[in-house]
């Protein structure tokens, strides 16, 4: 039905471990539930089981802080050895204090302590972002398209912060076979106006989206979005970071 957006959990998916095949947990979660895909269908994967597939984690008692991450895990009462992987993670700080660090990560996003938690992973290891989240998700398409013969989109969701409000929201980190804009510069709005900059971030509104059914403490790393509109596109996440020099804030 035109204008029908649905969101199906992918129950039953494992614990994923280092070297596991998304594809395989995806294929075999979908024929649990008796789901198939269609031409579409954008699969919808947390950051998390990705990182922990492709051995993205790192054992806390192995890293060895430097000095800067000791100085500034005392500033802010970190462990040093995680502050050490935030800094190692990152192009530089942005901003520091209450208990959080601001960076740039290497891939461009602005996010606290670099994307690295420990939740949803096994005691004494931190989790850090994919190396090449578009990358990830470009391989994961293609894969699943291979499949089951179908034309699909893949986004890849970590959660945010933001600034000026309290809470956290799913993002897209990581896309392929969509565009990740949807791009409405020189349309109108019903009212007859011309729109000059109007570029809703599709892809993010699917993570959004996708986060009230793959809730953090309900074991569903994934889920199939159903009836979106978009454009297919293959540029990626990292194409809509937007460039320092343009960013008013930072």
């Amino acid at each position: 039905m035109d204008g029908i957006v649905q969101i199906f959990p992918l129950r039953g998916i494992p614990r994923v471990q280092p070297g596991d095949r998304l594809v395989d947990h995806i294929l075999h979660s979908l024929q649990g539930s008796g789901t198939t895909l269609e031409d579409s269908d954008v699969v919808v994967v947390t950051q998390k089981v990705v990182s922990k597939s492709e051995g993205r984690l790192v054992r806390v008692e192995d890293i060895r802080p430097s000095p800067r991450a000791t100085r500034l895990a005392v500033k802010l009462n970190k462990d040093p050895r995680t502050v050490h992987m935030i800094l190692k993670e990152s192009r530089r700080v942005v901003r520091q204090g209450h208990g959080v660090l601001i960076v740039e990560t290497r891939h461009g996003f602005i996010c606290a302590n670099a994307g690295i938690d420990q939740s949803n992973v096994e005691e004494g290891y931190l989790a850090l972002l994919p190396e090449y989240p578009d990358l990830s998700a470009r391989k994961l398409r293609k894969a699943l398209e291979k499949a089951t013969g179908k034309k699909l989109a893949v986004v890849i969701t970590d959660t945010f912060g933001r600034p000026w409000r309290d809470g956290h929201v799913d993002v897209a980190i990581g896309c392929s076979g969509i565009a990740p804009l949807e791009d409405l510069v020189g349309t109108t709005d019903p009212y007859g106006h011309k729109l000059r900059v109007t570029q809703p971030a599709l892809v993010d509104e699917i993570a959004a989206a996708s986060e009230l059914v793959m809730r953090k403490h309900s074991l569903t790393p994934a889920c199939v979005v159903r009836g979106v509109a978009y454009r297919r596109g293959y540029r990626g996440v990292n194409t809509i970071v937007r460039e320092r020099k343009l960013d008013l804030f930072r």
